[in-house]
């Protein structure tokens, strides 16, 4: 089993490794460390202290704040509890019409807005575009998961999630 170094797992995460290696690290076998390495990586990235717990998105966290644990931009915006919906928190842009569908289908049969919908997630401090959901007009804003910290710490990584 190889152990990769901090700084390819930098580069993986950064997404600047030449595919062939790319390929051949998500292909083998994990280092037991290396969830610890992303989050160091991914904690070298933010500006905040807080401690990342959980990526949940290329640039959204779940992470341990004095005010308790929080889904947390990369820019520092917290969205709240964790265990609630940080998708009702962020700026939603819902492409339900011709035109704004055509702006990002502008050479393809689009969809019908009548019976589709593009929500754009966006954090409401820097912009950056955290998610996209297509669906039926009118269908809930779906919460994707929430995970169990602490069990994934205790049975999964075999750390405690404390500390």
């Amino acid at each position: 089993m190889s152990s990769y170094s901090r700084e390819i797992i930098g580069e993986l995460v950064a997404g600047t490794l030449p595919w062939h290696q790319t390929k051949r690290i998500m292909s083998a076998y994990k280092d037991e460390d290396r969830f610890f390495k992303v989050l160091s990586v991914l904690q070298d990235r933010v500006s905040w202290d807080d401690r990342i717990l959980l990526p949940i998105g290329d640039h959204l966290f779940i992470a341990e704040t004095p005010r308790g644990r929080v889904t947390k931009c990369e820019c520092g915006h917290e969205h709240g509890d964790y265990r609630r919906n940080w998708k009702l928190t962020a700026h939603i842009f819902v492409r339900k019409t011709e035109e704004t569908l055509r702006e990002i289908y502008p050479n393809s049969d689009l969809p019908d807005p009548r019976w589709m919908e593009i929500r754009e997630f966006i954090c409401p401090s820097c912009g950056i575009l955290h998610e996209v959901e297509a669906c039926a007009p009118g269908y809930p804003i779906l919460h994707d998961f929430q995970p169990d910290l602490e069990g994934f710490y205790r049975d999964w990584l075999k750390q405690p999630l404390e500390g």
